[in-house]
């Protein structure tokens, strides 16, 4: 399967003692199918319940029980093969994945391994390096997406000589997401990743949780001299966020060329990432196919698939990452940093379309990615829990916009809503911050100030650039509720410039 194609740039090798290294990745994505029920059971798939409290007869592997397929997970499966530009195959199959661990009640895992449901797809990243620069587009070839049944849970820190079985995750819905081994750096698998979860999400096939291991993957490093043969690959398991995934390659591929450096050679094995220490440590020697002696699943039929049935699913797929921010760009006039940011995942594009609607869409793309993704940020929390709805961020941005508050007393109005205290019309009355745009008022004001500086107004007259002066003064003498336009005309009559 890990036949690399692409030569990389000299930018993408890593210096060692004796010379360039080329790192190789490829990527082996598990996104949870989103379905209210297991692949082949009606247990429900919610998270955080009570242990072993969502286990029908058939995840706990009980003698004489079948396995039925859920019909909407291999919709699900399908889609993401769409929104993946892959082959669907009309027909495909489940196998058996023979091996013993004590969260496996059934001692095998069902799974497809000759003939998966989806085939060979593509997708285009734009990786992003550290300092946050958009390098050059790379495309990214897709293996297969076969179905899974995931396994139980086994809980090893509640008892220093007993380990723990929750079979709630047993047998809920998995797609393995296979790439070719066309990455050759950290920023390109993190940008390969992030993409994955952007697609799923739009799709609505994948939740892309990775907090809750709802997407994880697993990393396949291997170093070789530029141009030269592919080198021995060791995979590193179940990584969960962007951050461990290029960690976890930097360190693996300076661990390689260590050890080829110095003389060794790799050994094939699975490992794993400690975060804490950001290395990678032995997890067990790499199985192959045959270790796991596959063979047809005799209790499920195959599947064979109508064409008018995928066709009928893609006429229905809603509209993807990359359509969302082609759009943007053509009808807000965003830039390509703005649209790529407000289009990472359908809840950031969908927020945004609310703010934007009817609205100067520039203004709504910083209050949304600057005020408020930067106060989520802060405060940890994501955009689904927001204080601060789409509706009540736009409202926000009309207060400026018909002049009812200037845009600096709309910041303080926005951190008030963040902190729940109203929207921004209940603020703005109760704080009494609405903009005094009466003529007549500002001008006594103005005359104030200019008698009050009679020295600074003779030498404005003389240098223009002190008009700042005069125009602070009057918005402290209003407390910042003059409208900033009104009173910089007014200053300039007055004081003939």
């Amino acid at each position: 399967m890990f036949t690399a194609e692409r030569v990389a740039d000299a930018k993408d090798w890593i210096k060692g003692e004796t010379g360039d290294w080329e790192v190789i990745i490829g990527l082996e994505v598990h996104a949870q199918v989103s379905s209210n029920s297991k692949l082949f059971s009606g247990s429900s798939t919610e998270y955080g319940s009570e242990p072993n409290s969502q286990v029908s007869l058939v995840d706990a592997g009980m003698p004489g029980m079948l396995p039925v397929v859920n019909e909407y997970c291999i919709e699900q499966a399908i889609k993401t093969g769409l929104g993946l530009n892959a082959k669907i195959n009309l027909y495909s199959r489940f196998d058996r994945k023979n091996y013993f661990y004590v969260d496996l009640p059934q001692g095998y895992q069902i799974s497809q391994f000759e003939h998966p449901i989806v085939g060979e797809g593509n997708i285009e990243i734009l990786p992003i390096d550290s300092d946050g620069n958009t390098l050059d587009p790379v495309s990214v070839g897709i293996e297969r997406l076969h179905l899974e049944q995931d396994a139980g849970k086994s809980v090893h820190d509640l008892s220093p000589d007993e380990t723990y079985v929750d079979l709630n995750r047993c047998g809920v819905a998995l797609m393995e997401i296979v790439s070719k081994p066309d990455m050759r750096s950290p920023e390109e698998a993190s940008a390969y990743v992030d993409k994955l979860r952007g697609i799923v999400r739009a799709l609505g096939t994948c939740d892309g949780d990775m907090e809750k291991g709802n997407l994880r993957a697993d990393v396949n490093v291997s170093v070789r001299k530029p141009g030269g043969e592919l080198g021995t690959r060791c995979e590193i398991k179940n990584v969960n966020s962007m951050r461990f995934i290029r960690q976890a390659i930097n360190y693996e591929a300076r661990r390689h060329i260590e050890i080829l450096e110095s003389g060794g050679s790799i050994d094939q094995e699975t490992r794993l990432f400690d975060s804490l220490k950001g290395e990678t440590r032995t997890m067990r020697s790499k199985e192959d196919a045959h270790d796991y002696r596959y063979f047809p699943d005799p209790d499920l039929l195959p599947l064979n698939i109508e064409q008018s049935y995928v066709d009928d699913l893609k006429a229905k797929l809603p509209e993807l990452p990359d359509a969302i921010k082609s759009r943007f760009m053509d009808d807000y006039k965003l830039s390509e940093y703005d649209a790529r940011i407000l289009t990472a995942d359908k809840i950031k594009s969908d927020f945004y379309e609310i703010v934007a609607n009817g609205r100067d869409a520039k203004i709504a793309a910083n209050w949304t990615m600057g005020d408020l993704f930067g106060a989520l940020n802060k405060s940890g929390l994501d955009l689904n829990a927001t204080p601060v709805s789409a509706k009540m961020l736009g409202e926000l941005i009309d207060r400026i916009s018909d002049n009812t508050i200037s845009g600096k007393i709309a910041k303080s109005v926005f951190e008030r809503m963040f902190n729940g205290e109203g929207n921004a019309d209940e603020i703005i009355e109760a704080q009494g911050l609405k903009q005094v745009t009466d003529v007549g008022a500002i001008s006594v004001i103005v005359d104030e100030v200019i008698a009050n500086n009679k020295d600074q107004a003779q030498k404005a007259v003389a240098n223009p650039k002190l008009l700042g002066f005069f125009v602070g003064q009057v918005m402290k003498a209003t407390q910042g509720k003059a409208n900033p336009q009104v009173v910089n005309k007014l200053l300039r009559e007055k004081l003939g410039l």
